[in-house]
């Protein structure tokens, strides 16, 4: 861990972000890279450059991408990585993290979230406010998992899916990759196509 952070994004998730880290108090120093050139400072925190000068800062800081899109940031967090940068984890102080959890690289857990035990969070996912992960979960690279969010005992979702605002997975189920799941969704059964889903229960449109 570096004495420095730098965000990429400075919109909405990656100001969530930033909050998060200056309550961690792990840092010395917060700023953002963003290439919107109208924002030059955001919540106090000042905007330093564009996100592809972030090579620059290597040597000095960690780097967090803050943006909100799975596919956008994975594709940022694999070009930093291949850059060799330190990506930290961003954890709030008020969310509960279970034994035997594992969590990679550029995750996300924000406030008054929850991950059981034994579950394993994949490389750059978001864990949202509220969002409740229960025992053994797997949780593959670069997922969504929304405000409100709850997911039982033993559920897998695939890599880059994104799971609505209160949307719920019963336990024992599998989503697989790329899939979008509606707010307010409930899921009772496995998804096996990729696709969006909506509904109680969830249905393919």
């Amino acid at each position: 861990m570096k004495n420095k952070l730098l965000i990429i994004g400075a919109s909405g998730h990656g100001k969530v972000v930033a909050d998060i880290a200056l309550k961690m108090n792990k840092w010395k120093s917060v700023a953002f890279l963003d290439d919107n050139e109208n924002i030059e400072s955001t919540m106090g925190i000042e905007v330093i450059g564009k996100s592809s000068e972030a090579v620059k800062y290597l040597k000095n800081s960690d780097i967090f991408v803050g943006v909100g899109n799975n596919n956008i940031r994975e594709k940022i967090q694999r070009k930093l990585e291949a850059e060799g940068a330190s990506i930290p984890i961003i954890i709030h102080p008020t969310s509960v993290i279970g034994n035997q959890v594992e969590l990679s690289s550029g995750i996300v857990v924000m406030a008054g979230a929850v991950i059981n035990c034994c579950s394993k969070i994949g490389k750059g996912c978001i864990i949202n406010t509220g969002a409740t992960i229960d025992h053994d979960n797997i949780i593959e690279e670069f997922v969504h998992i929304s405000p409100g969010t709850h997911l039982a005992g033993t559920v897998r979702i695939g890599k880059s899916s994104w799971l609505g605002i209160g949307s719920i997975v019963n336990n024992n189920i599998n989503i697989t990759s790329n899939c979008k799941i509606g707010s307010g969704t409930v899921v009772v059964k496995n998804i096996t196509e990729a696709g969006t889903y909506i509904g109680v229960p969830a249905r393919r449109v």
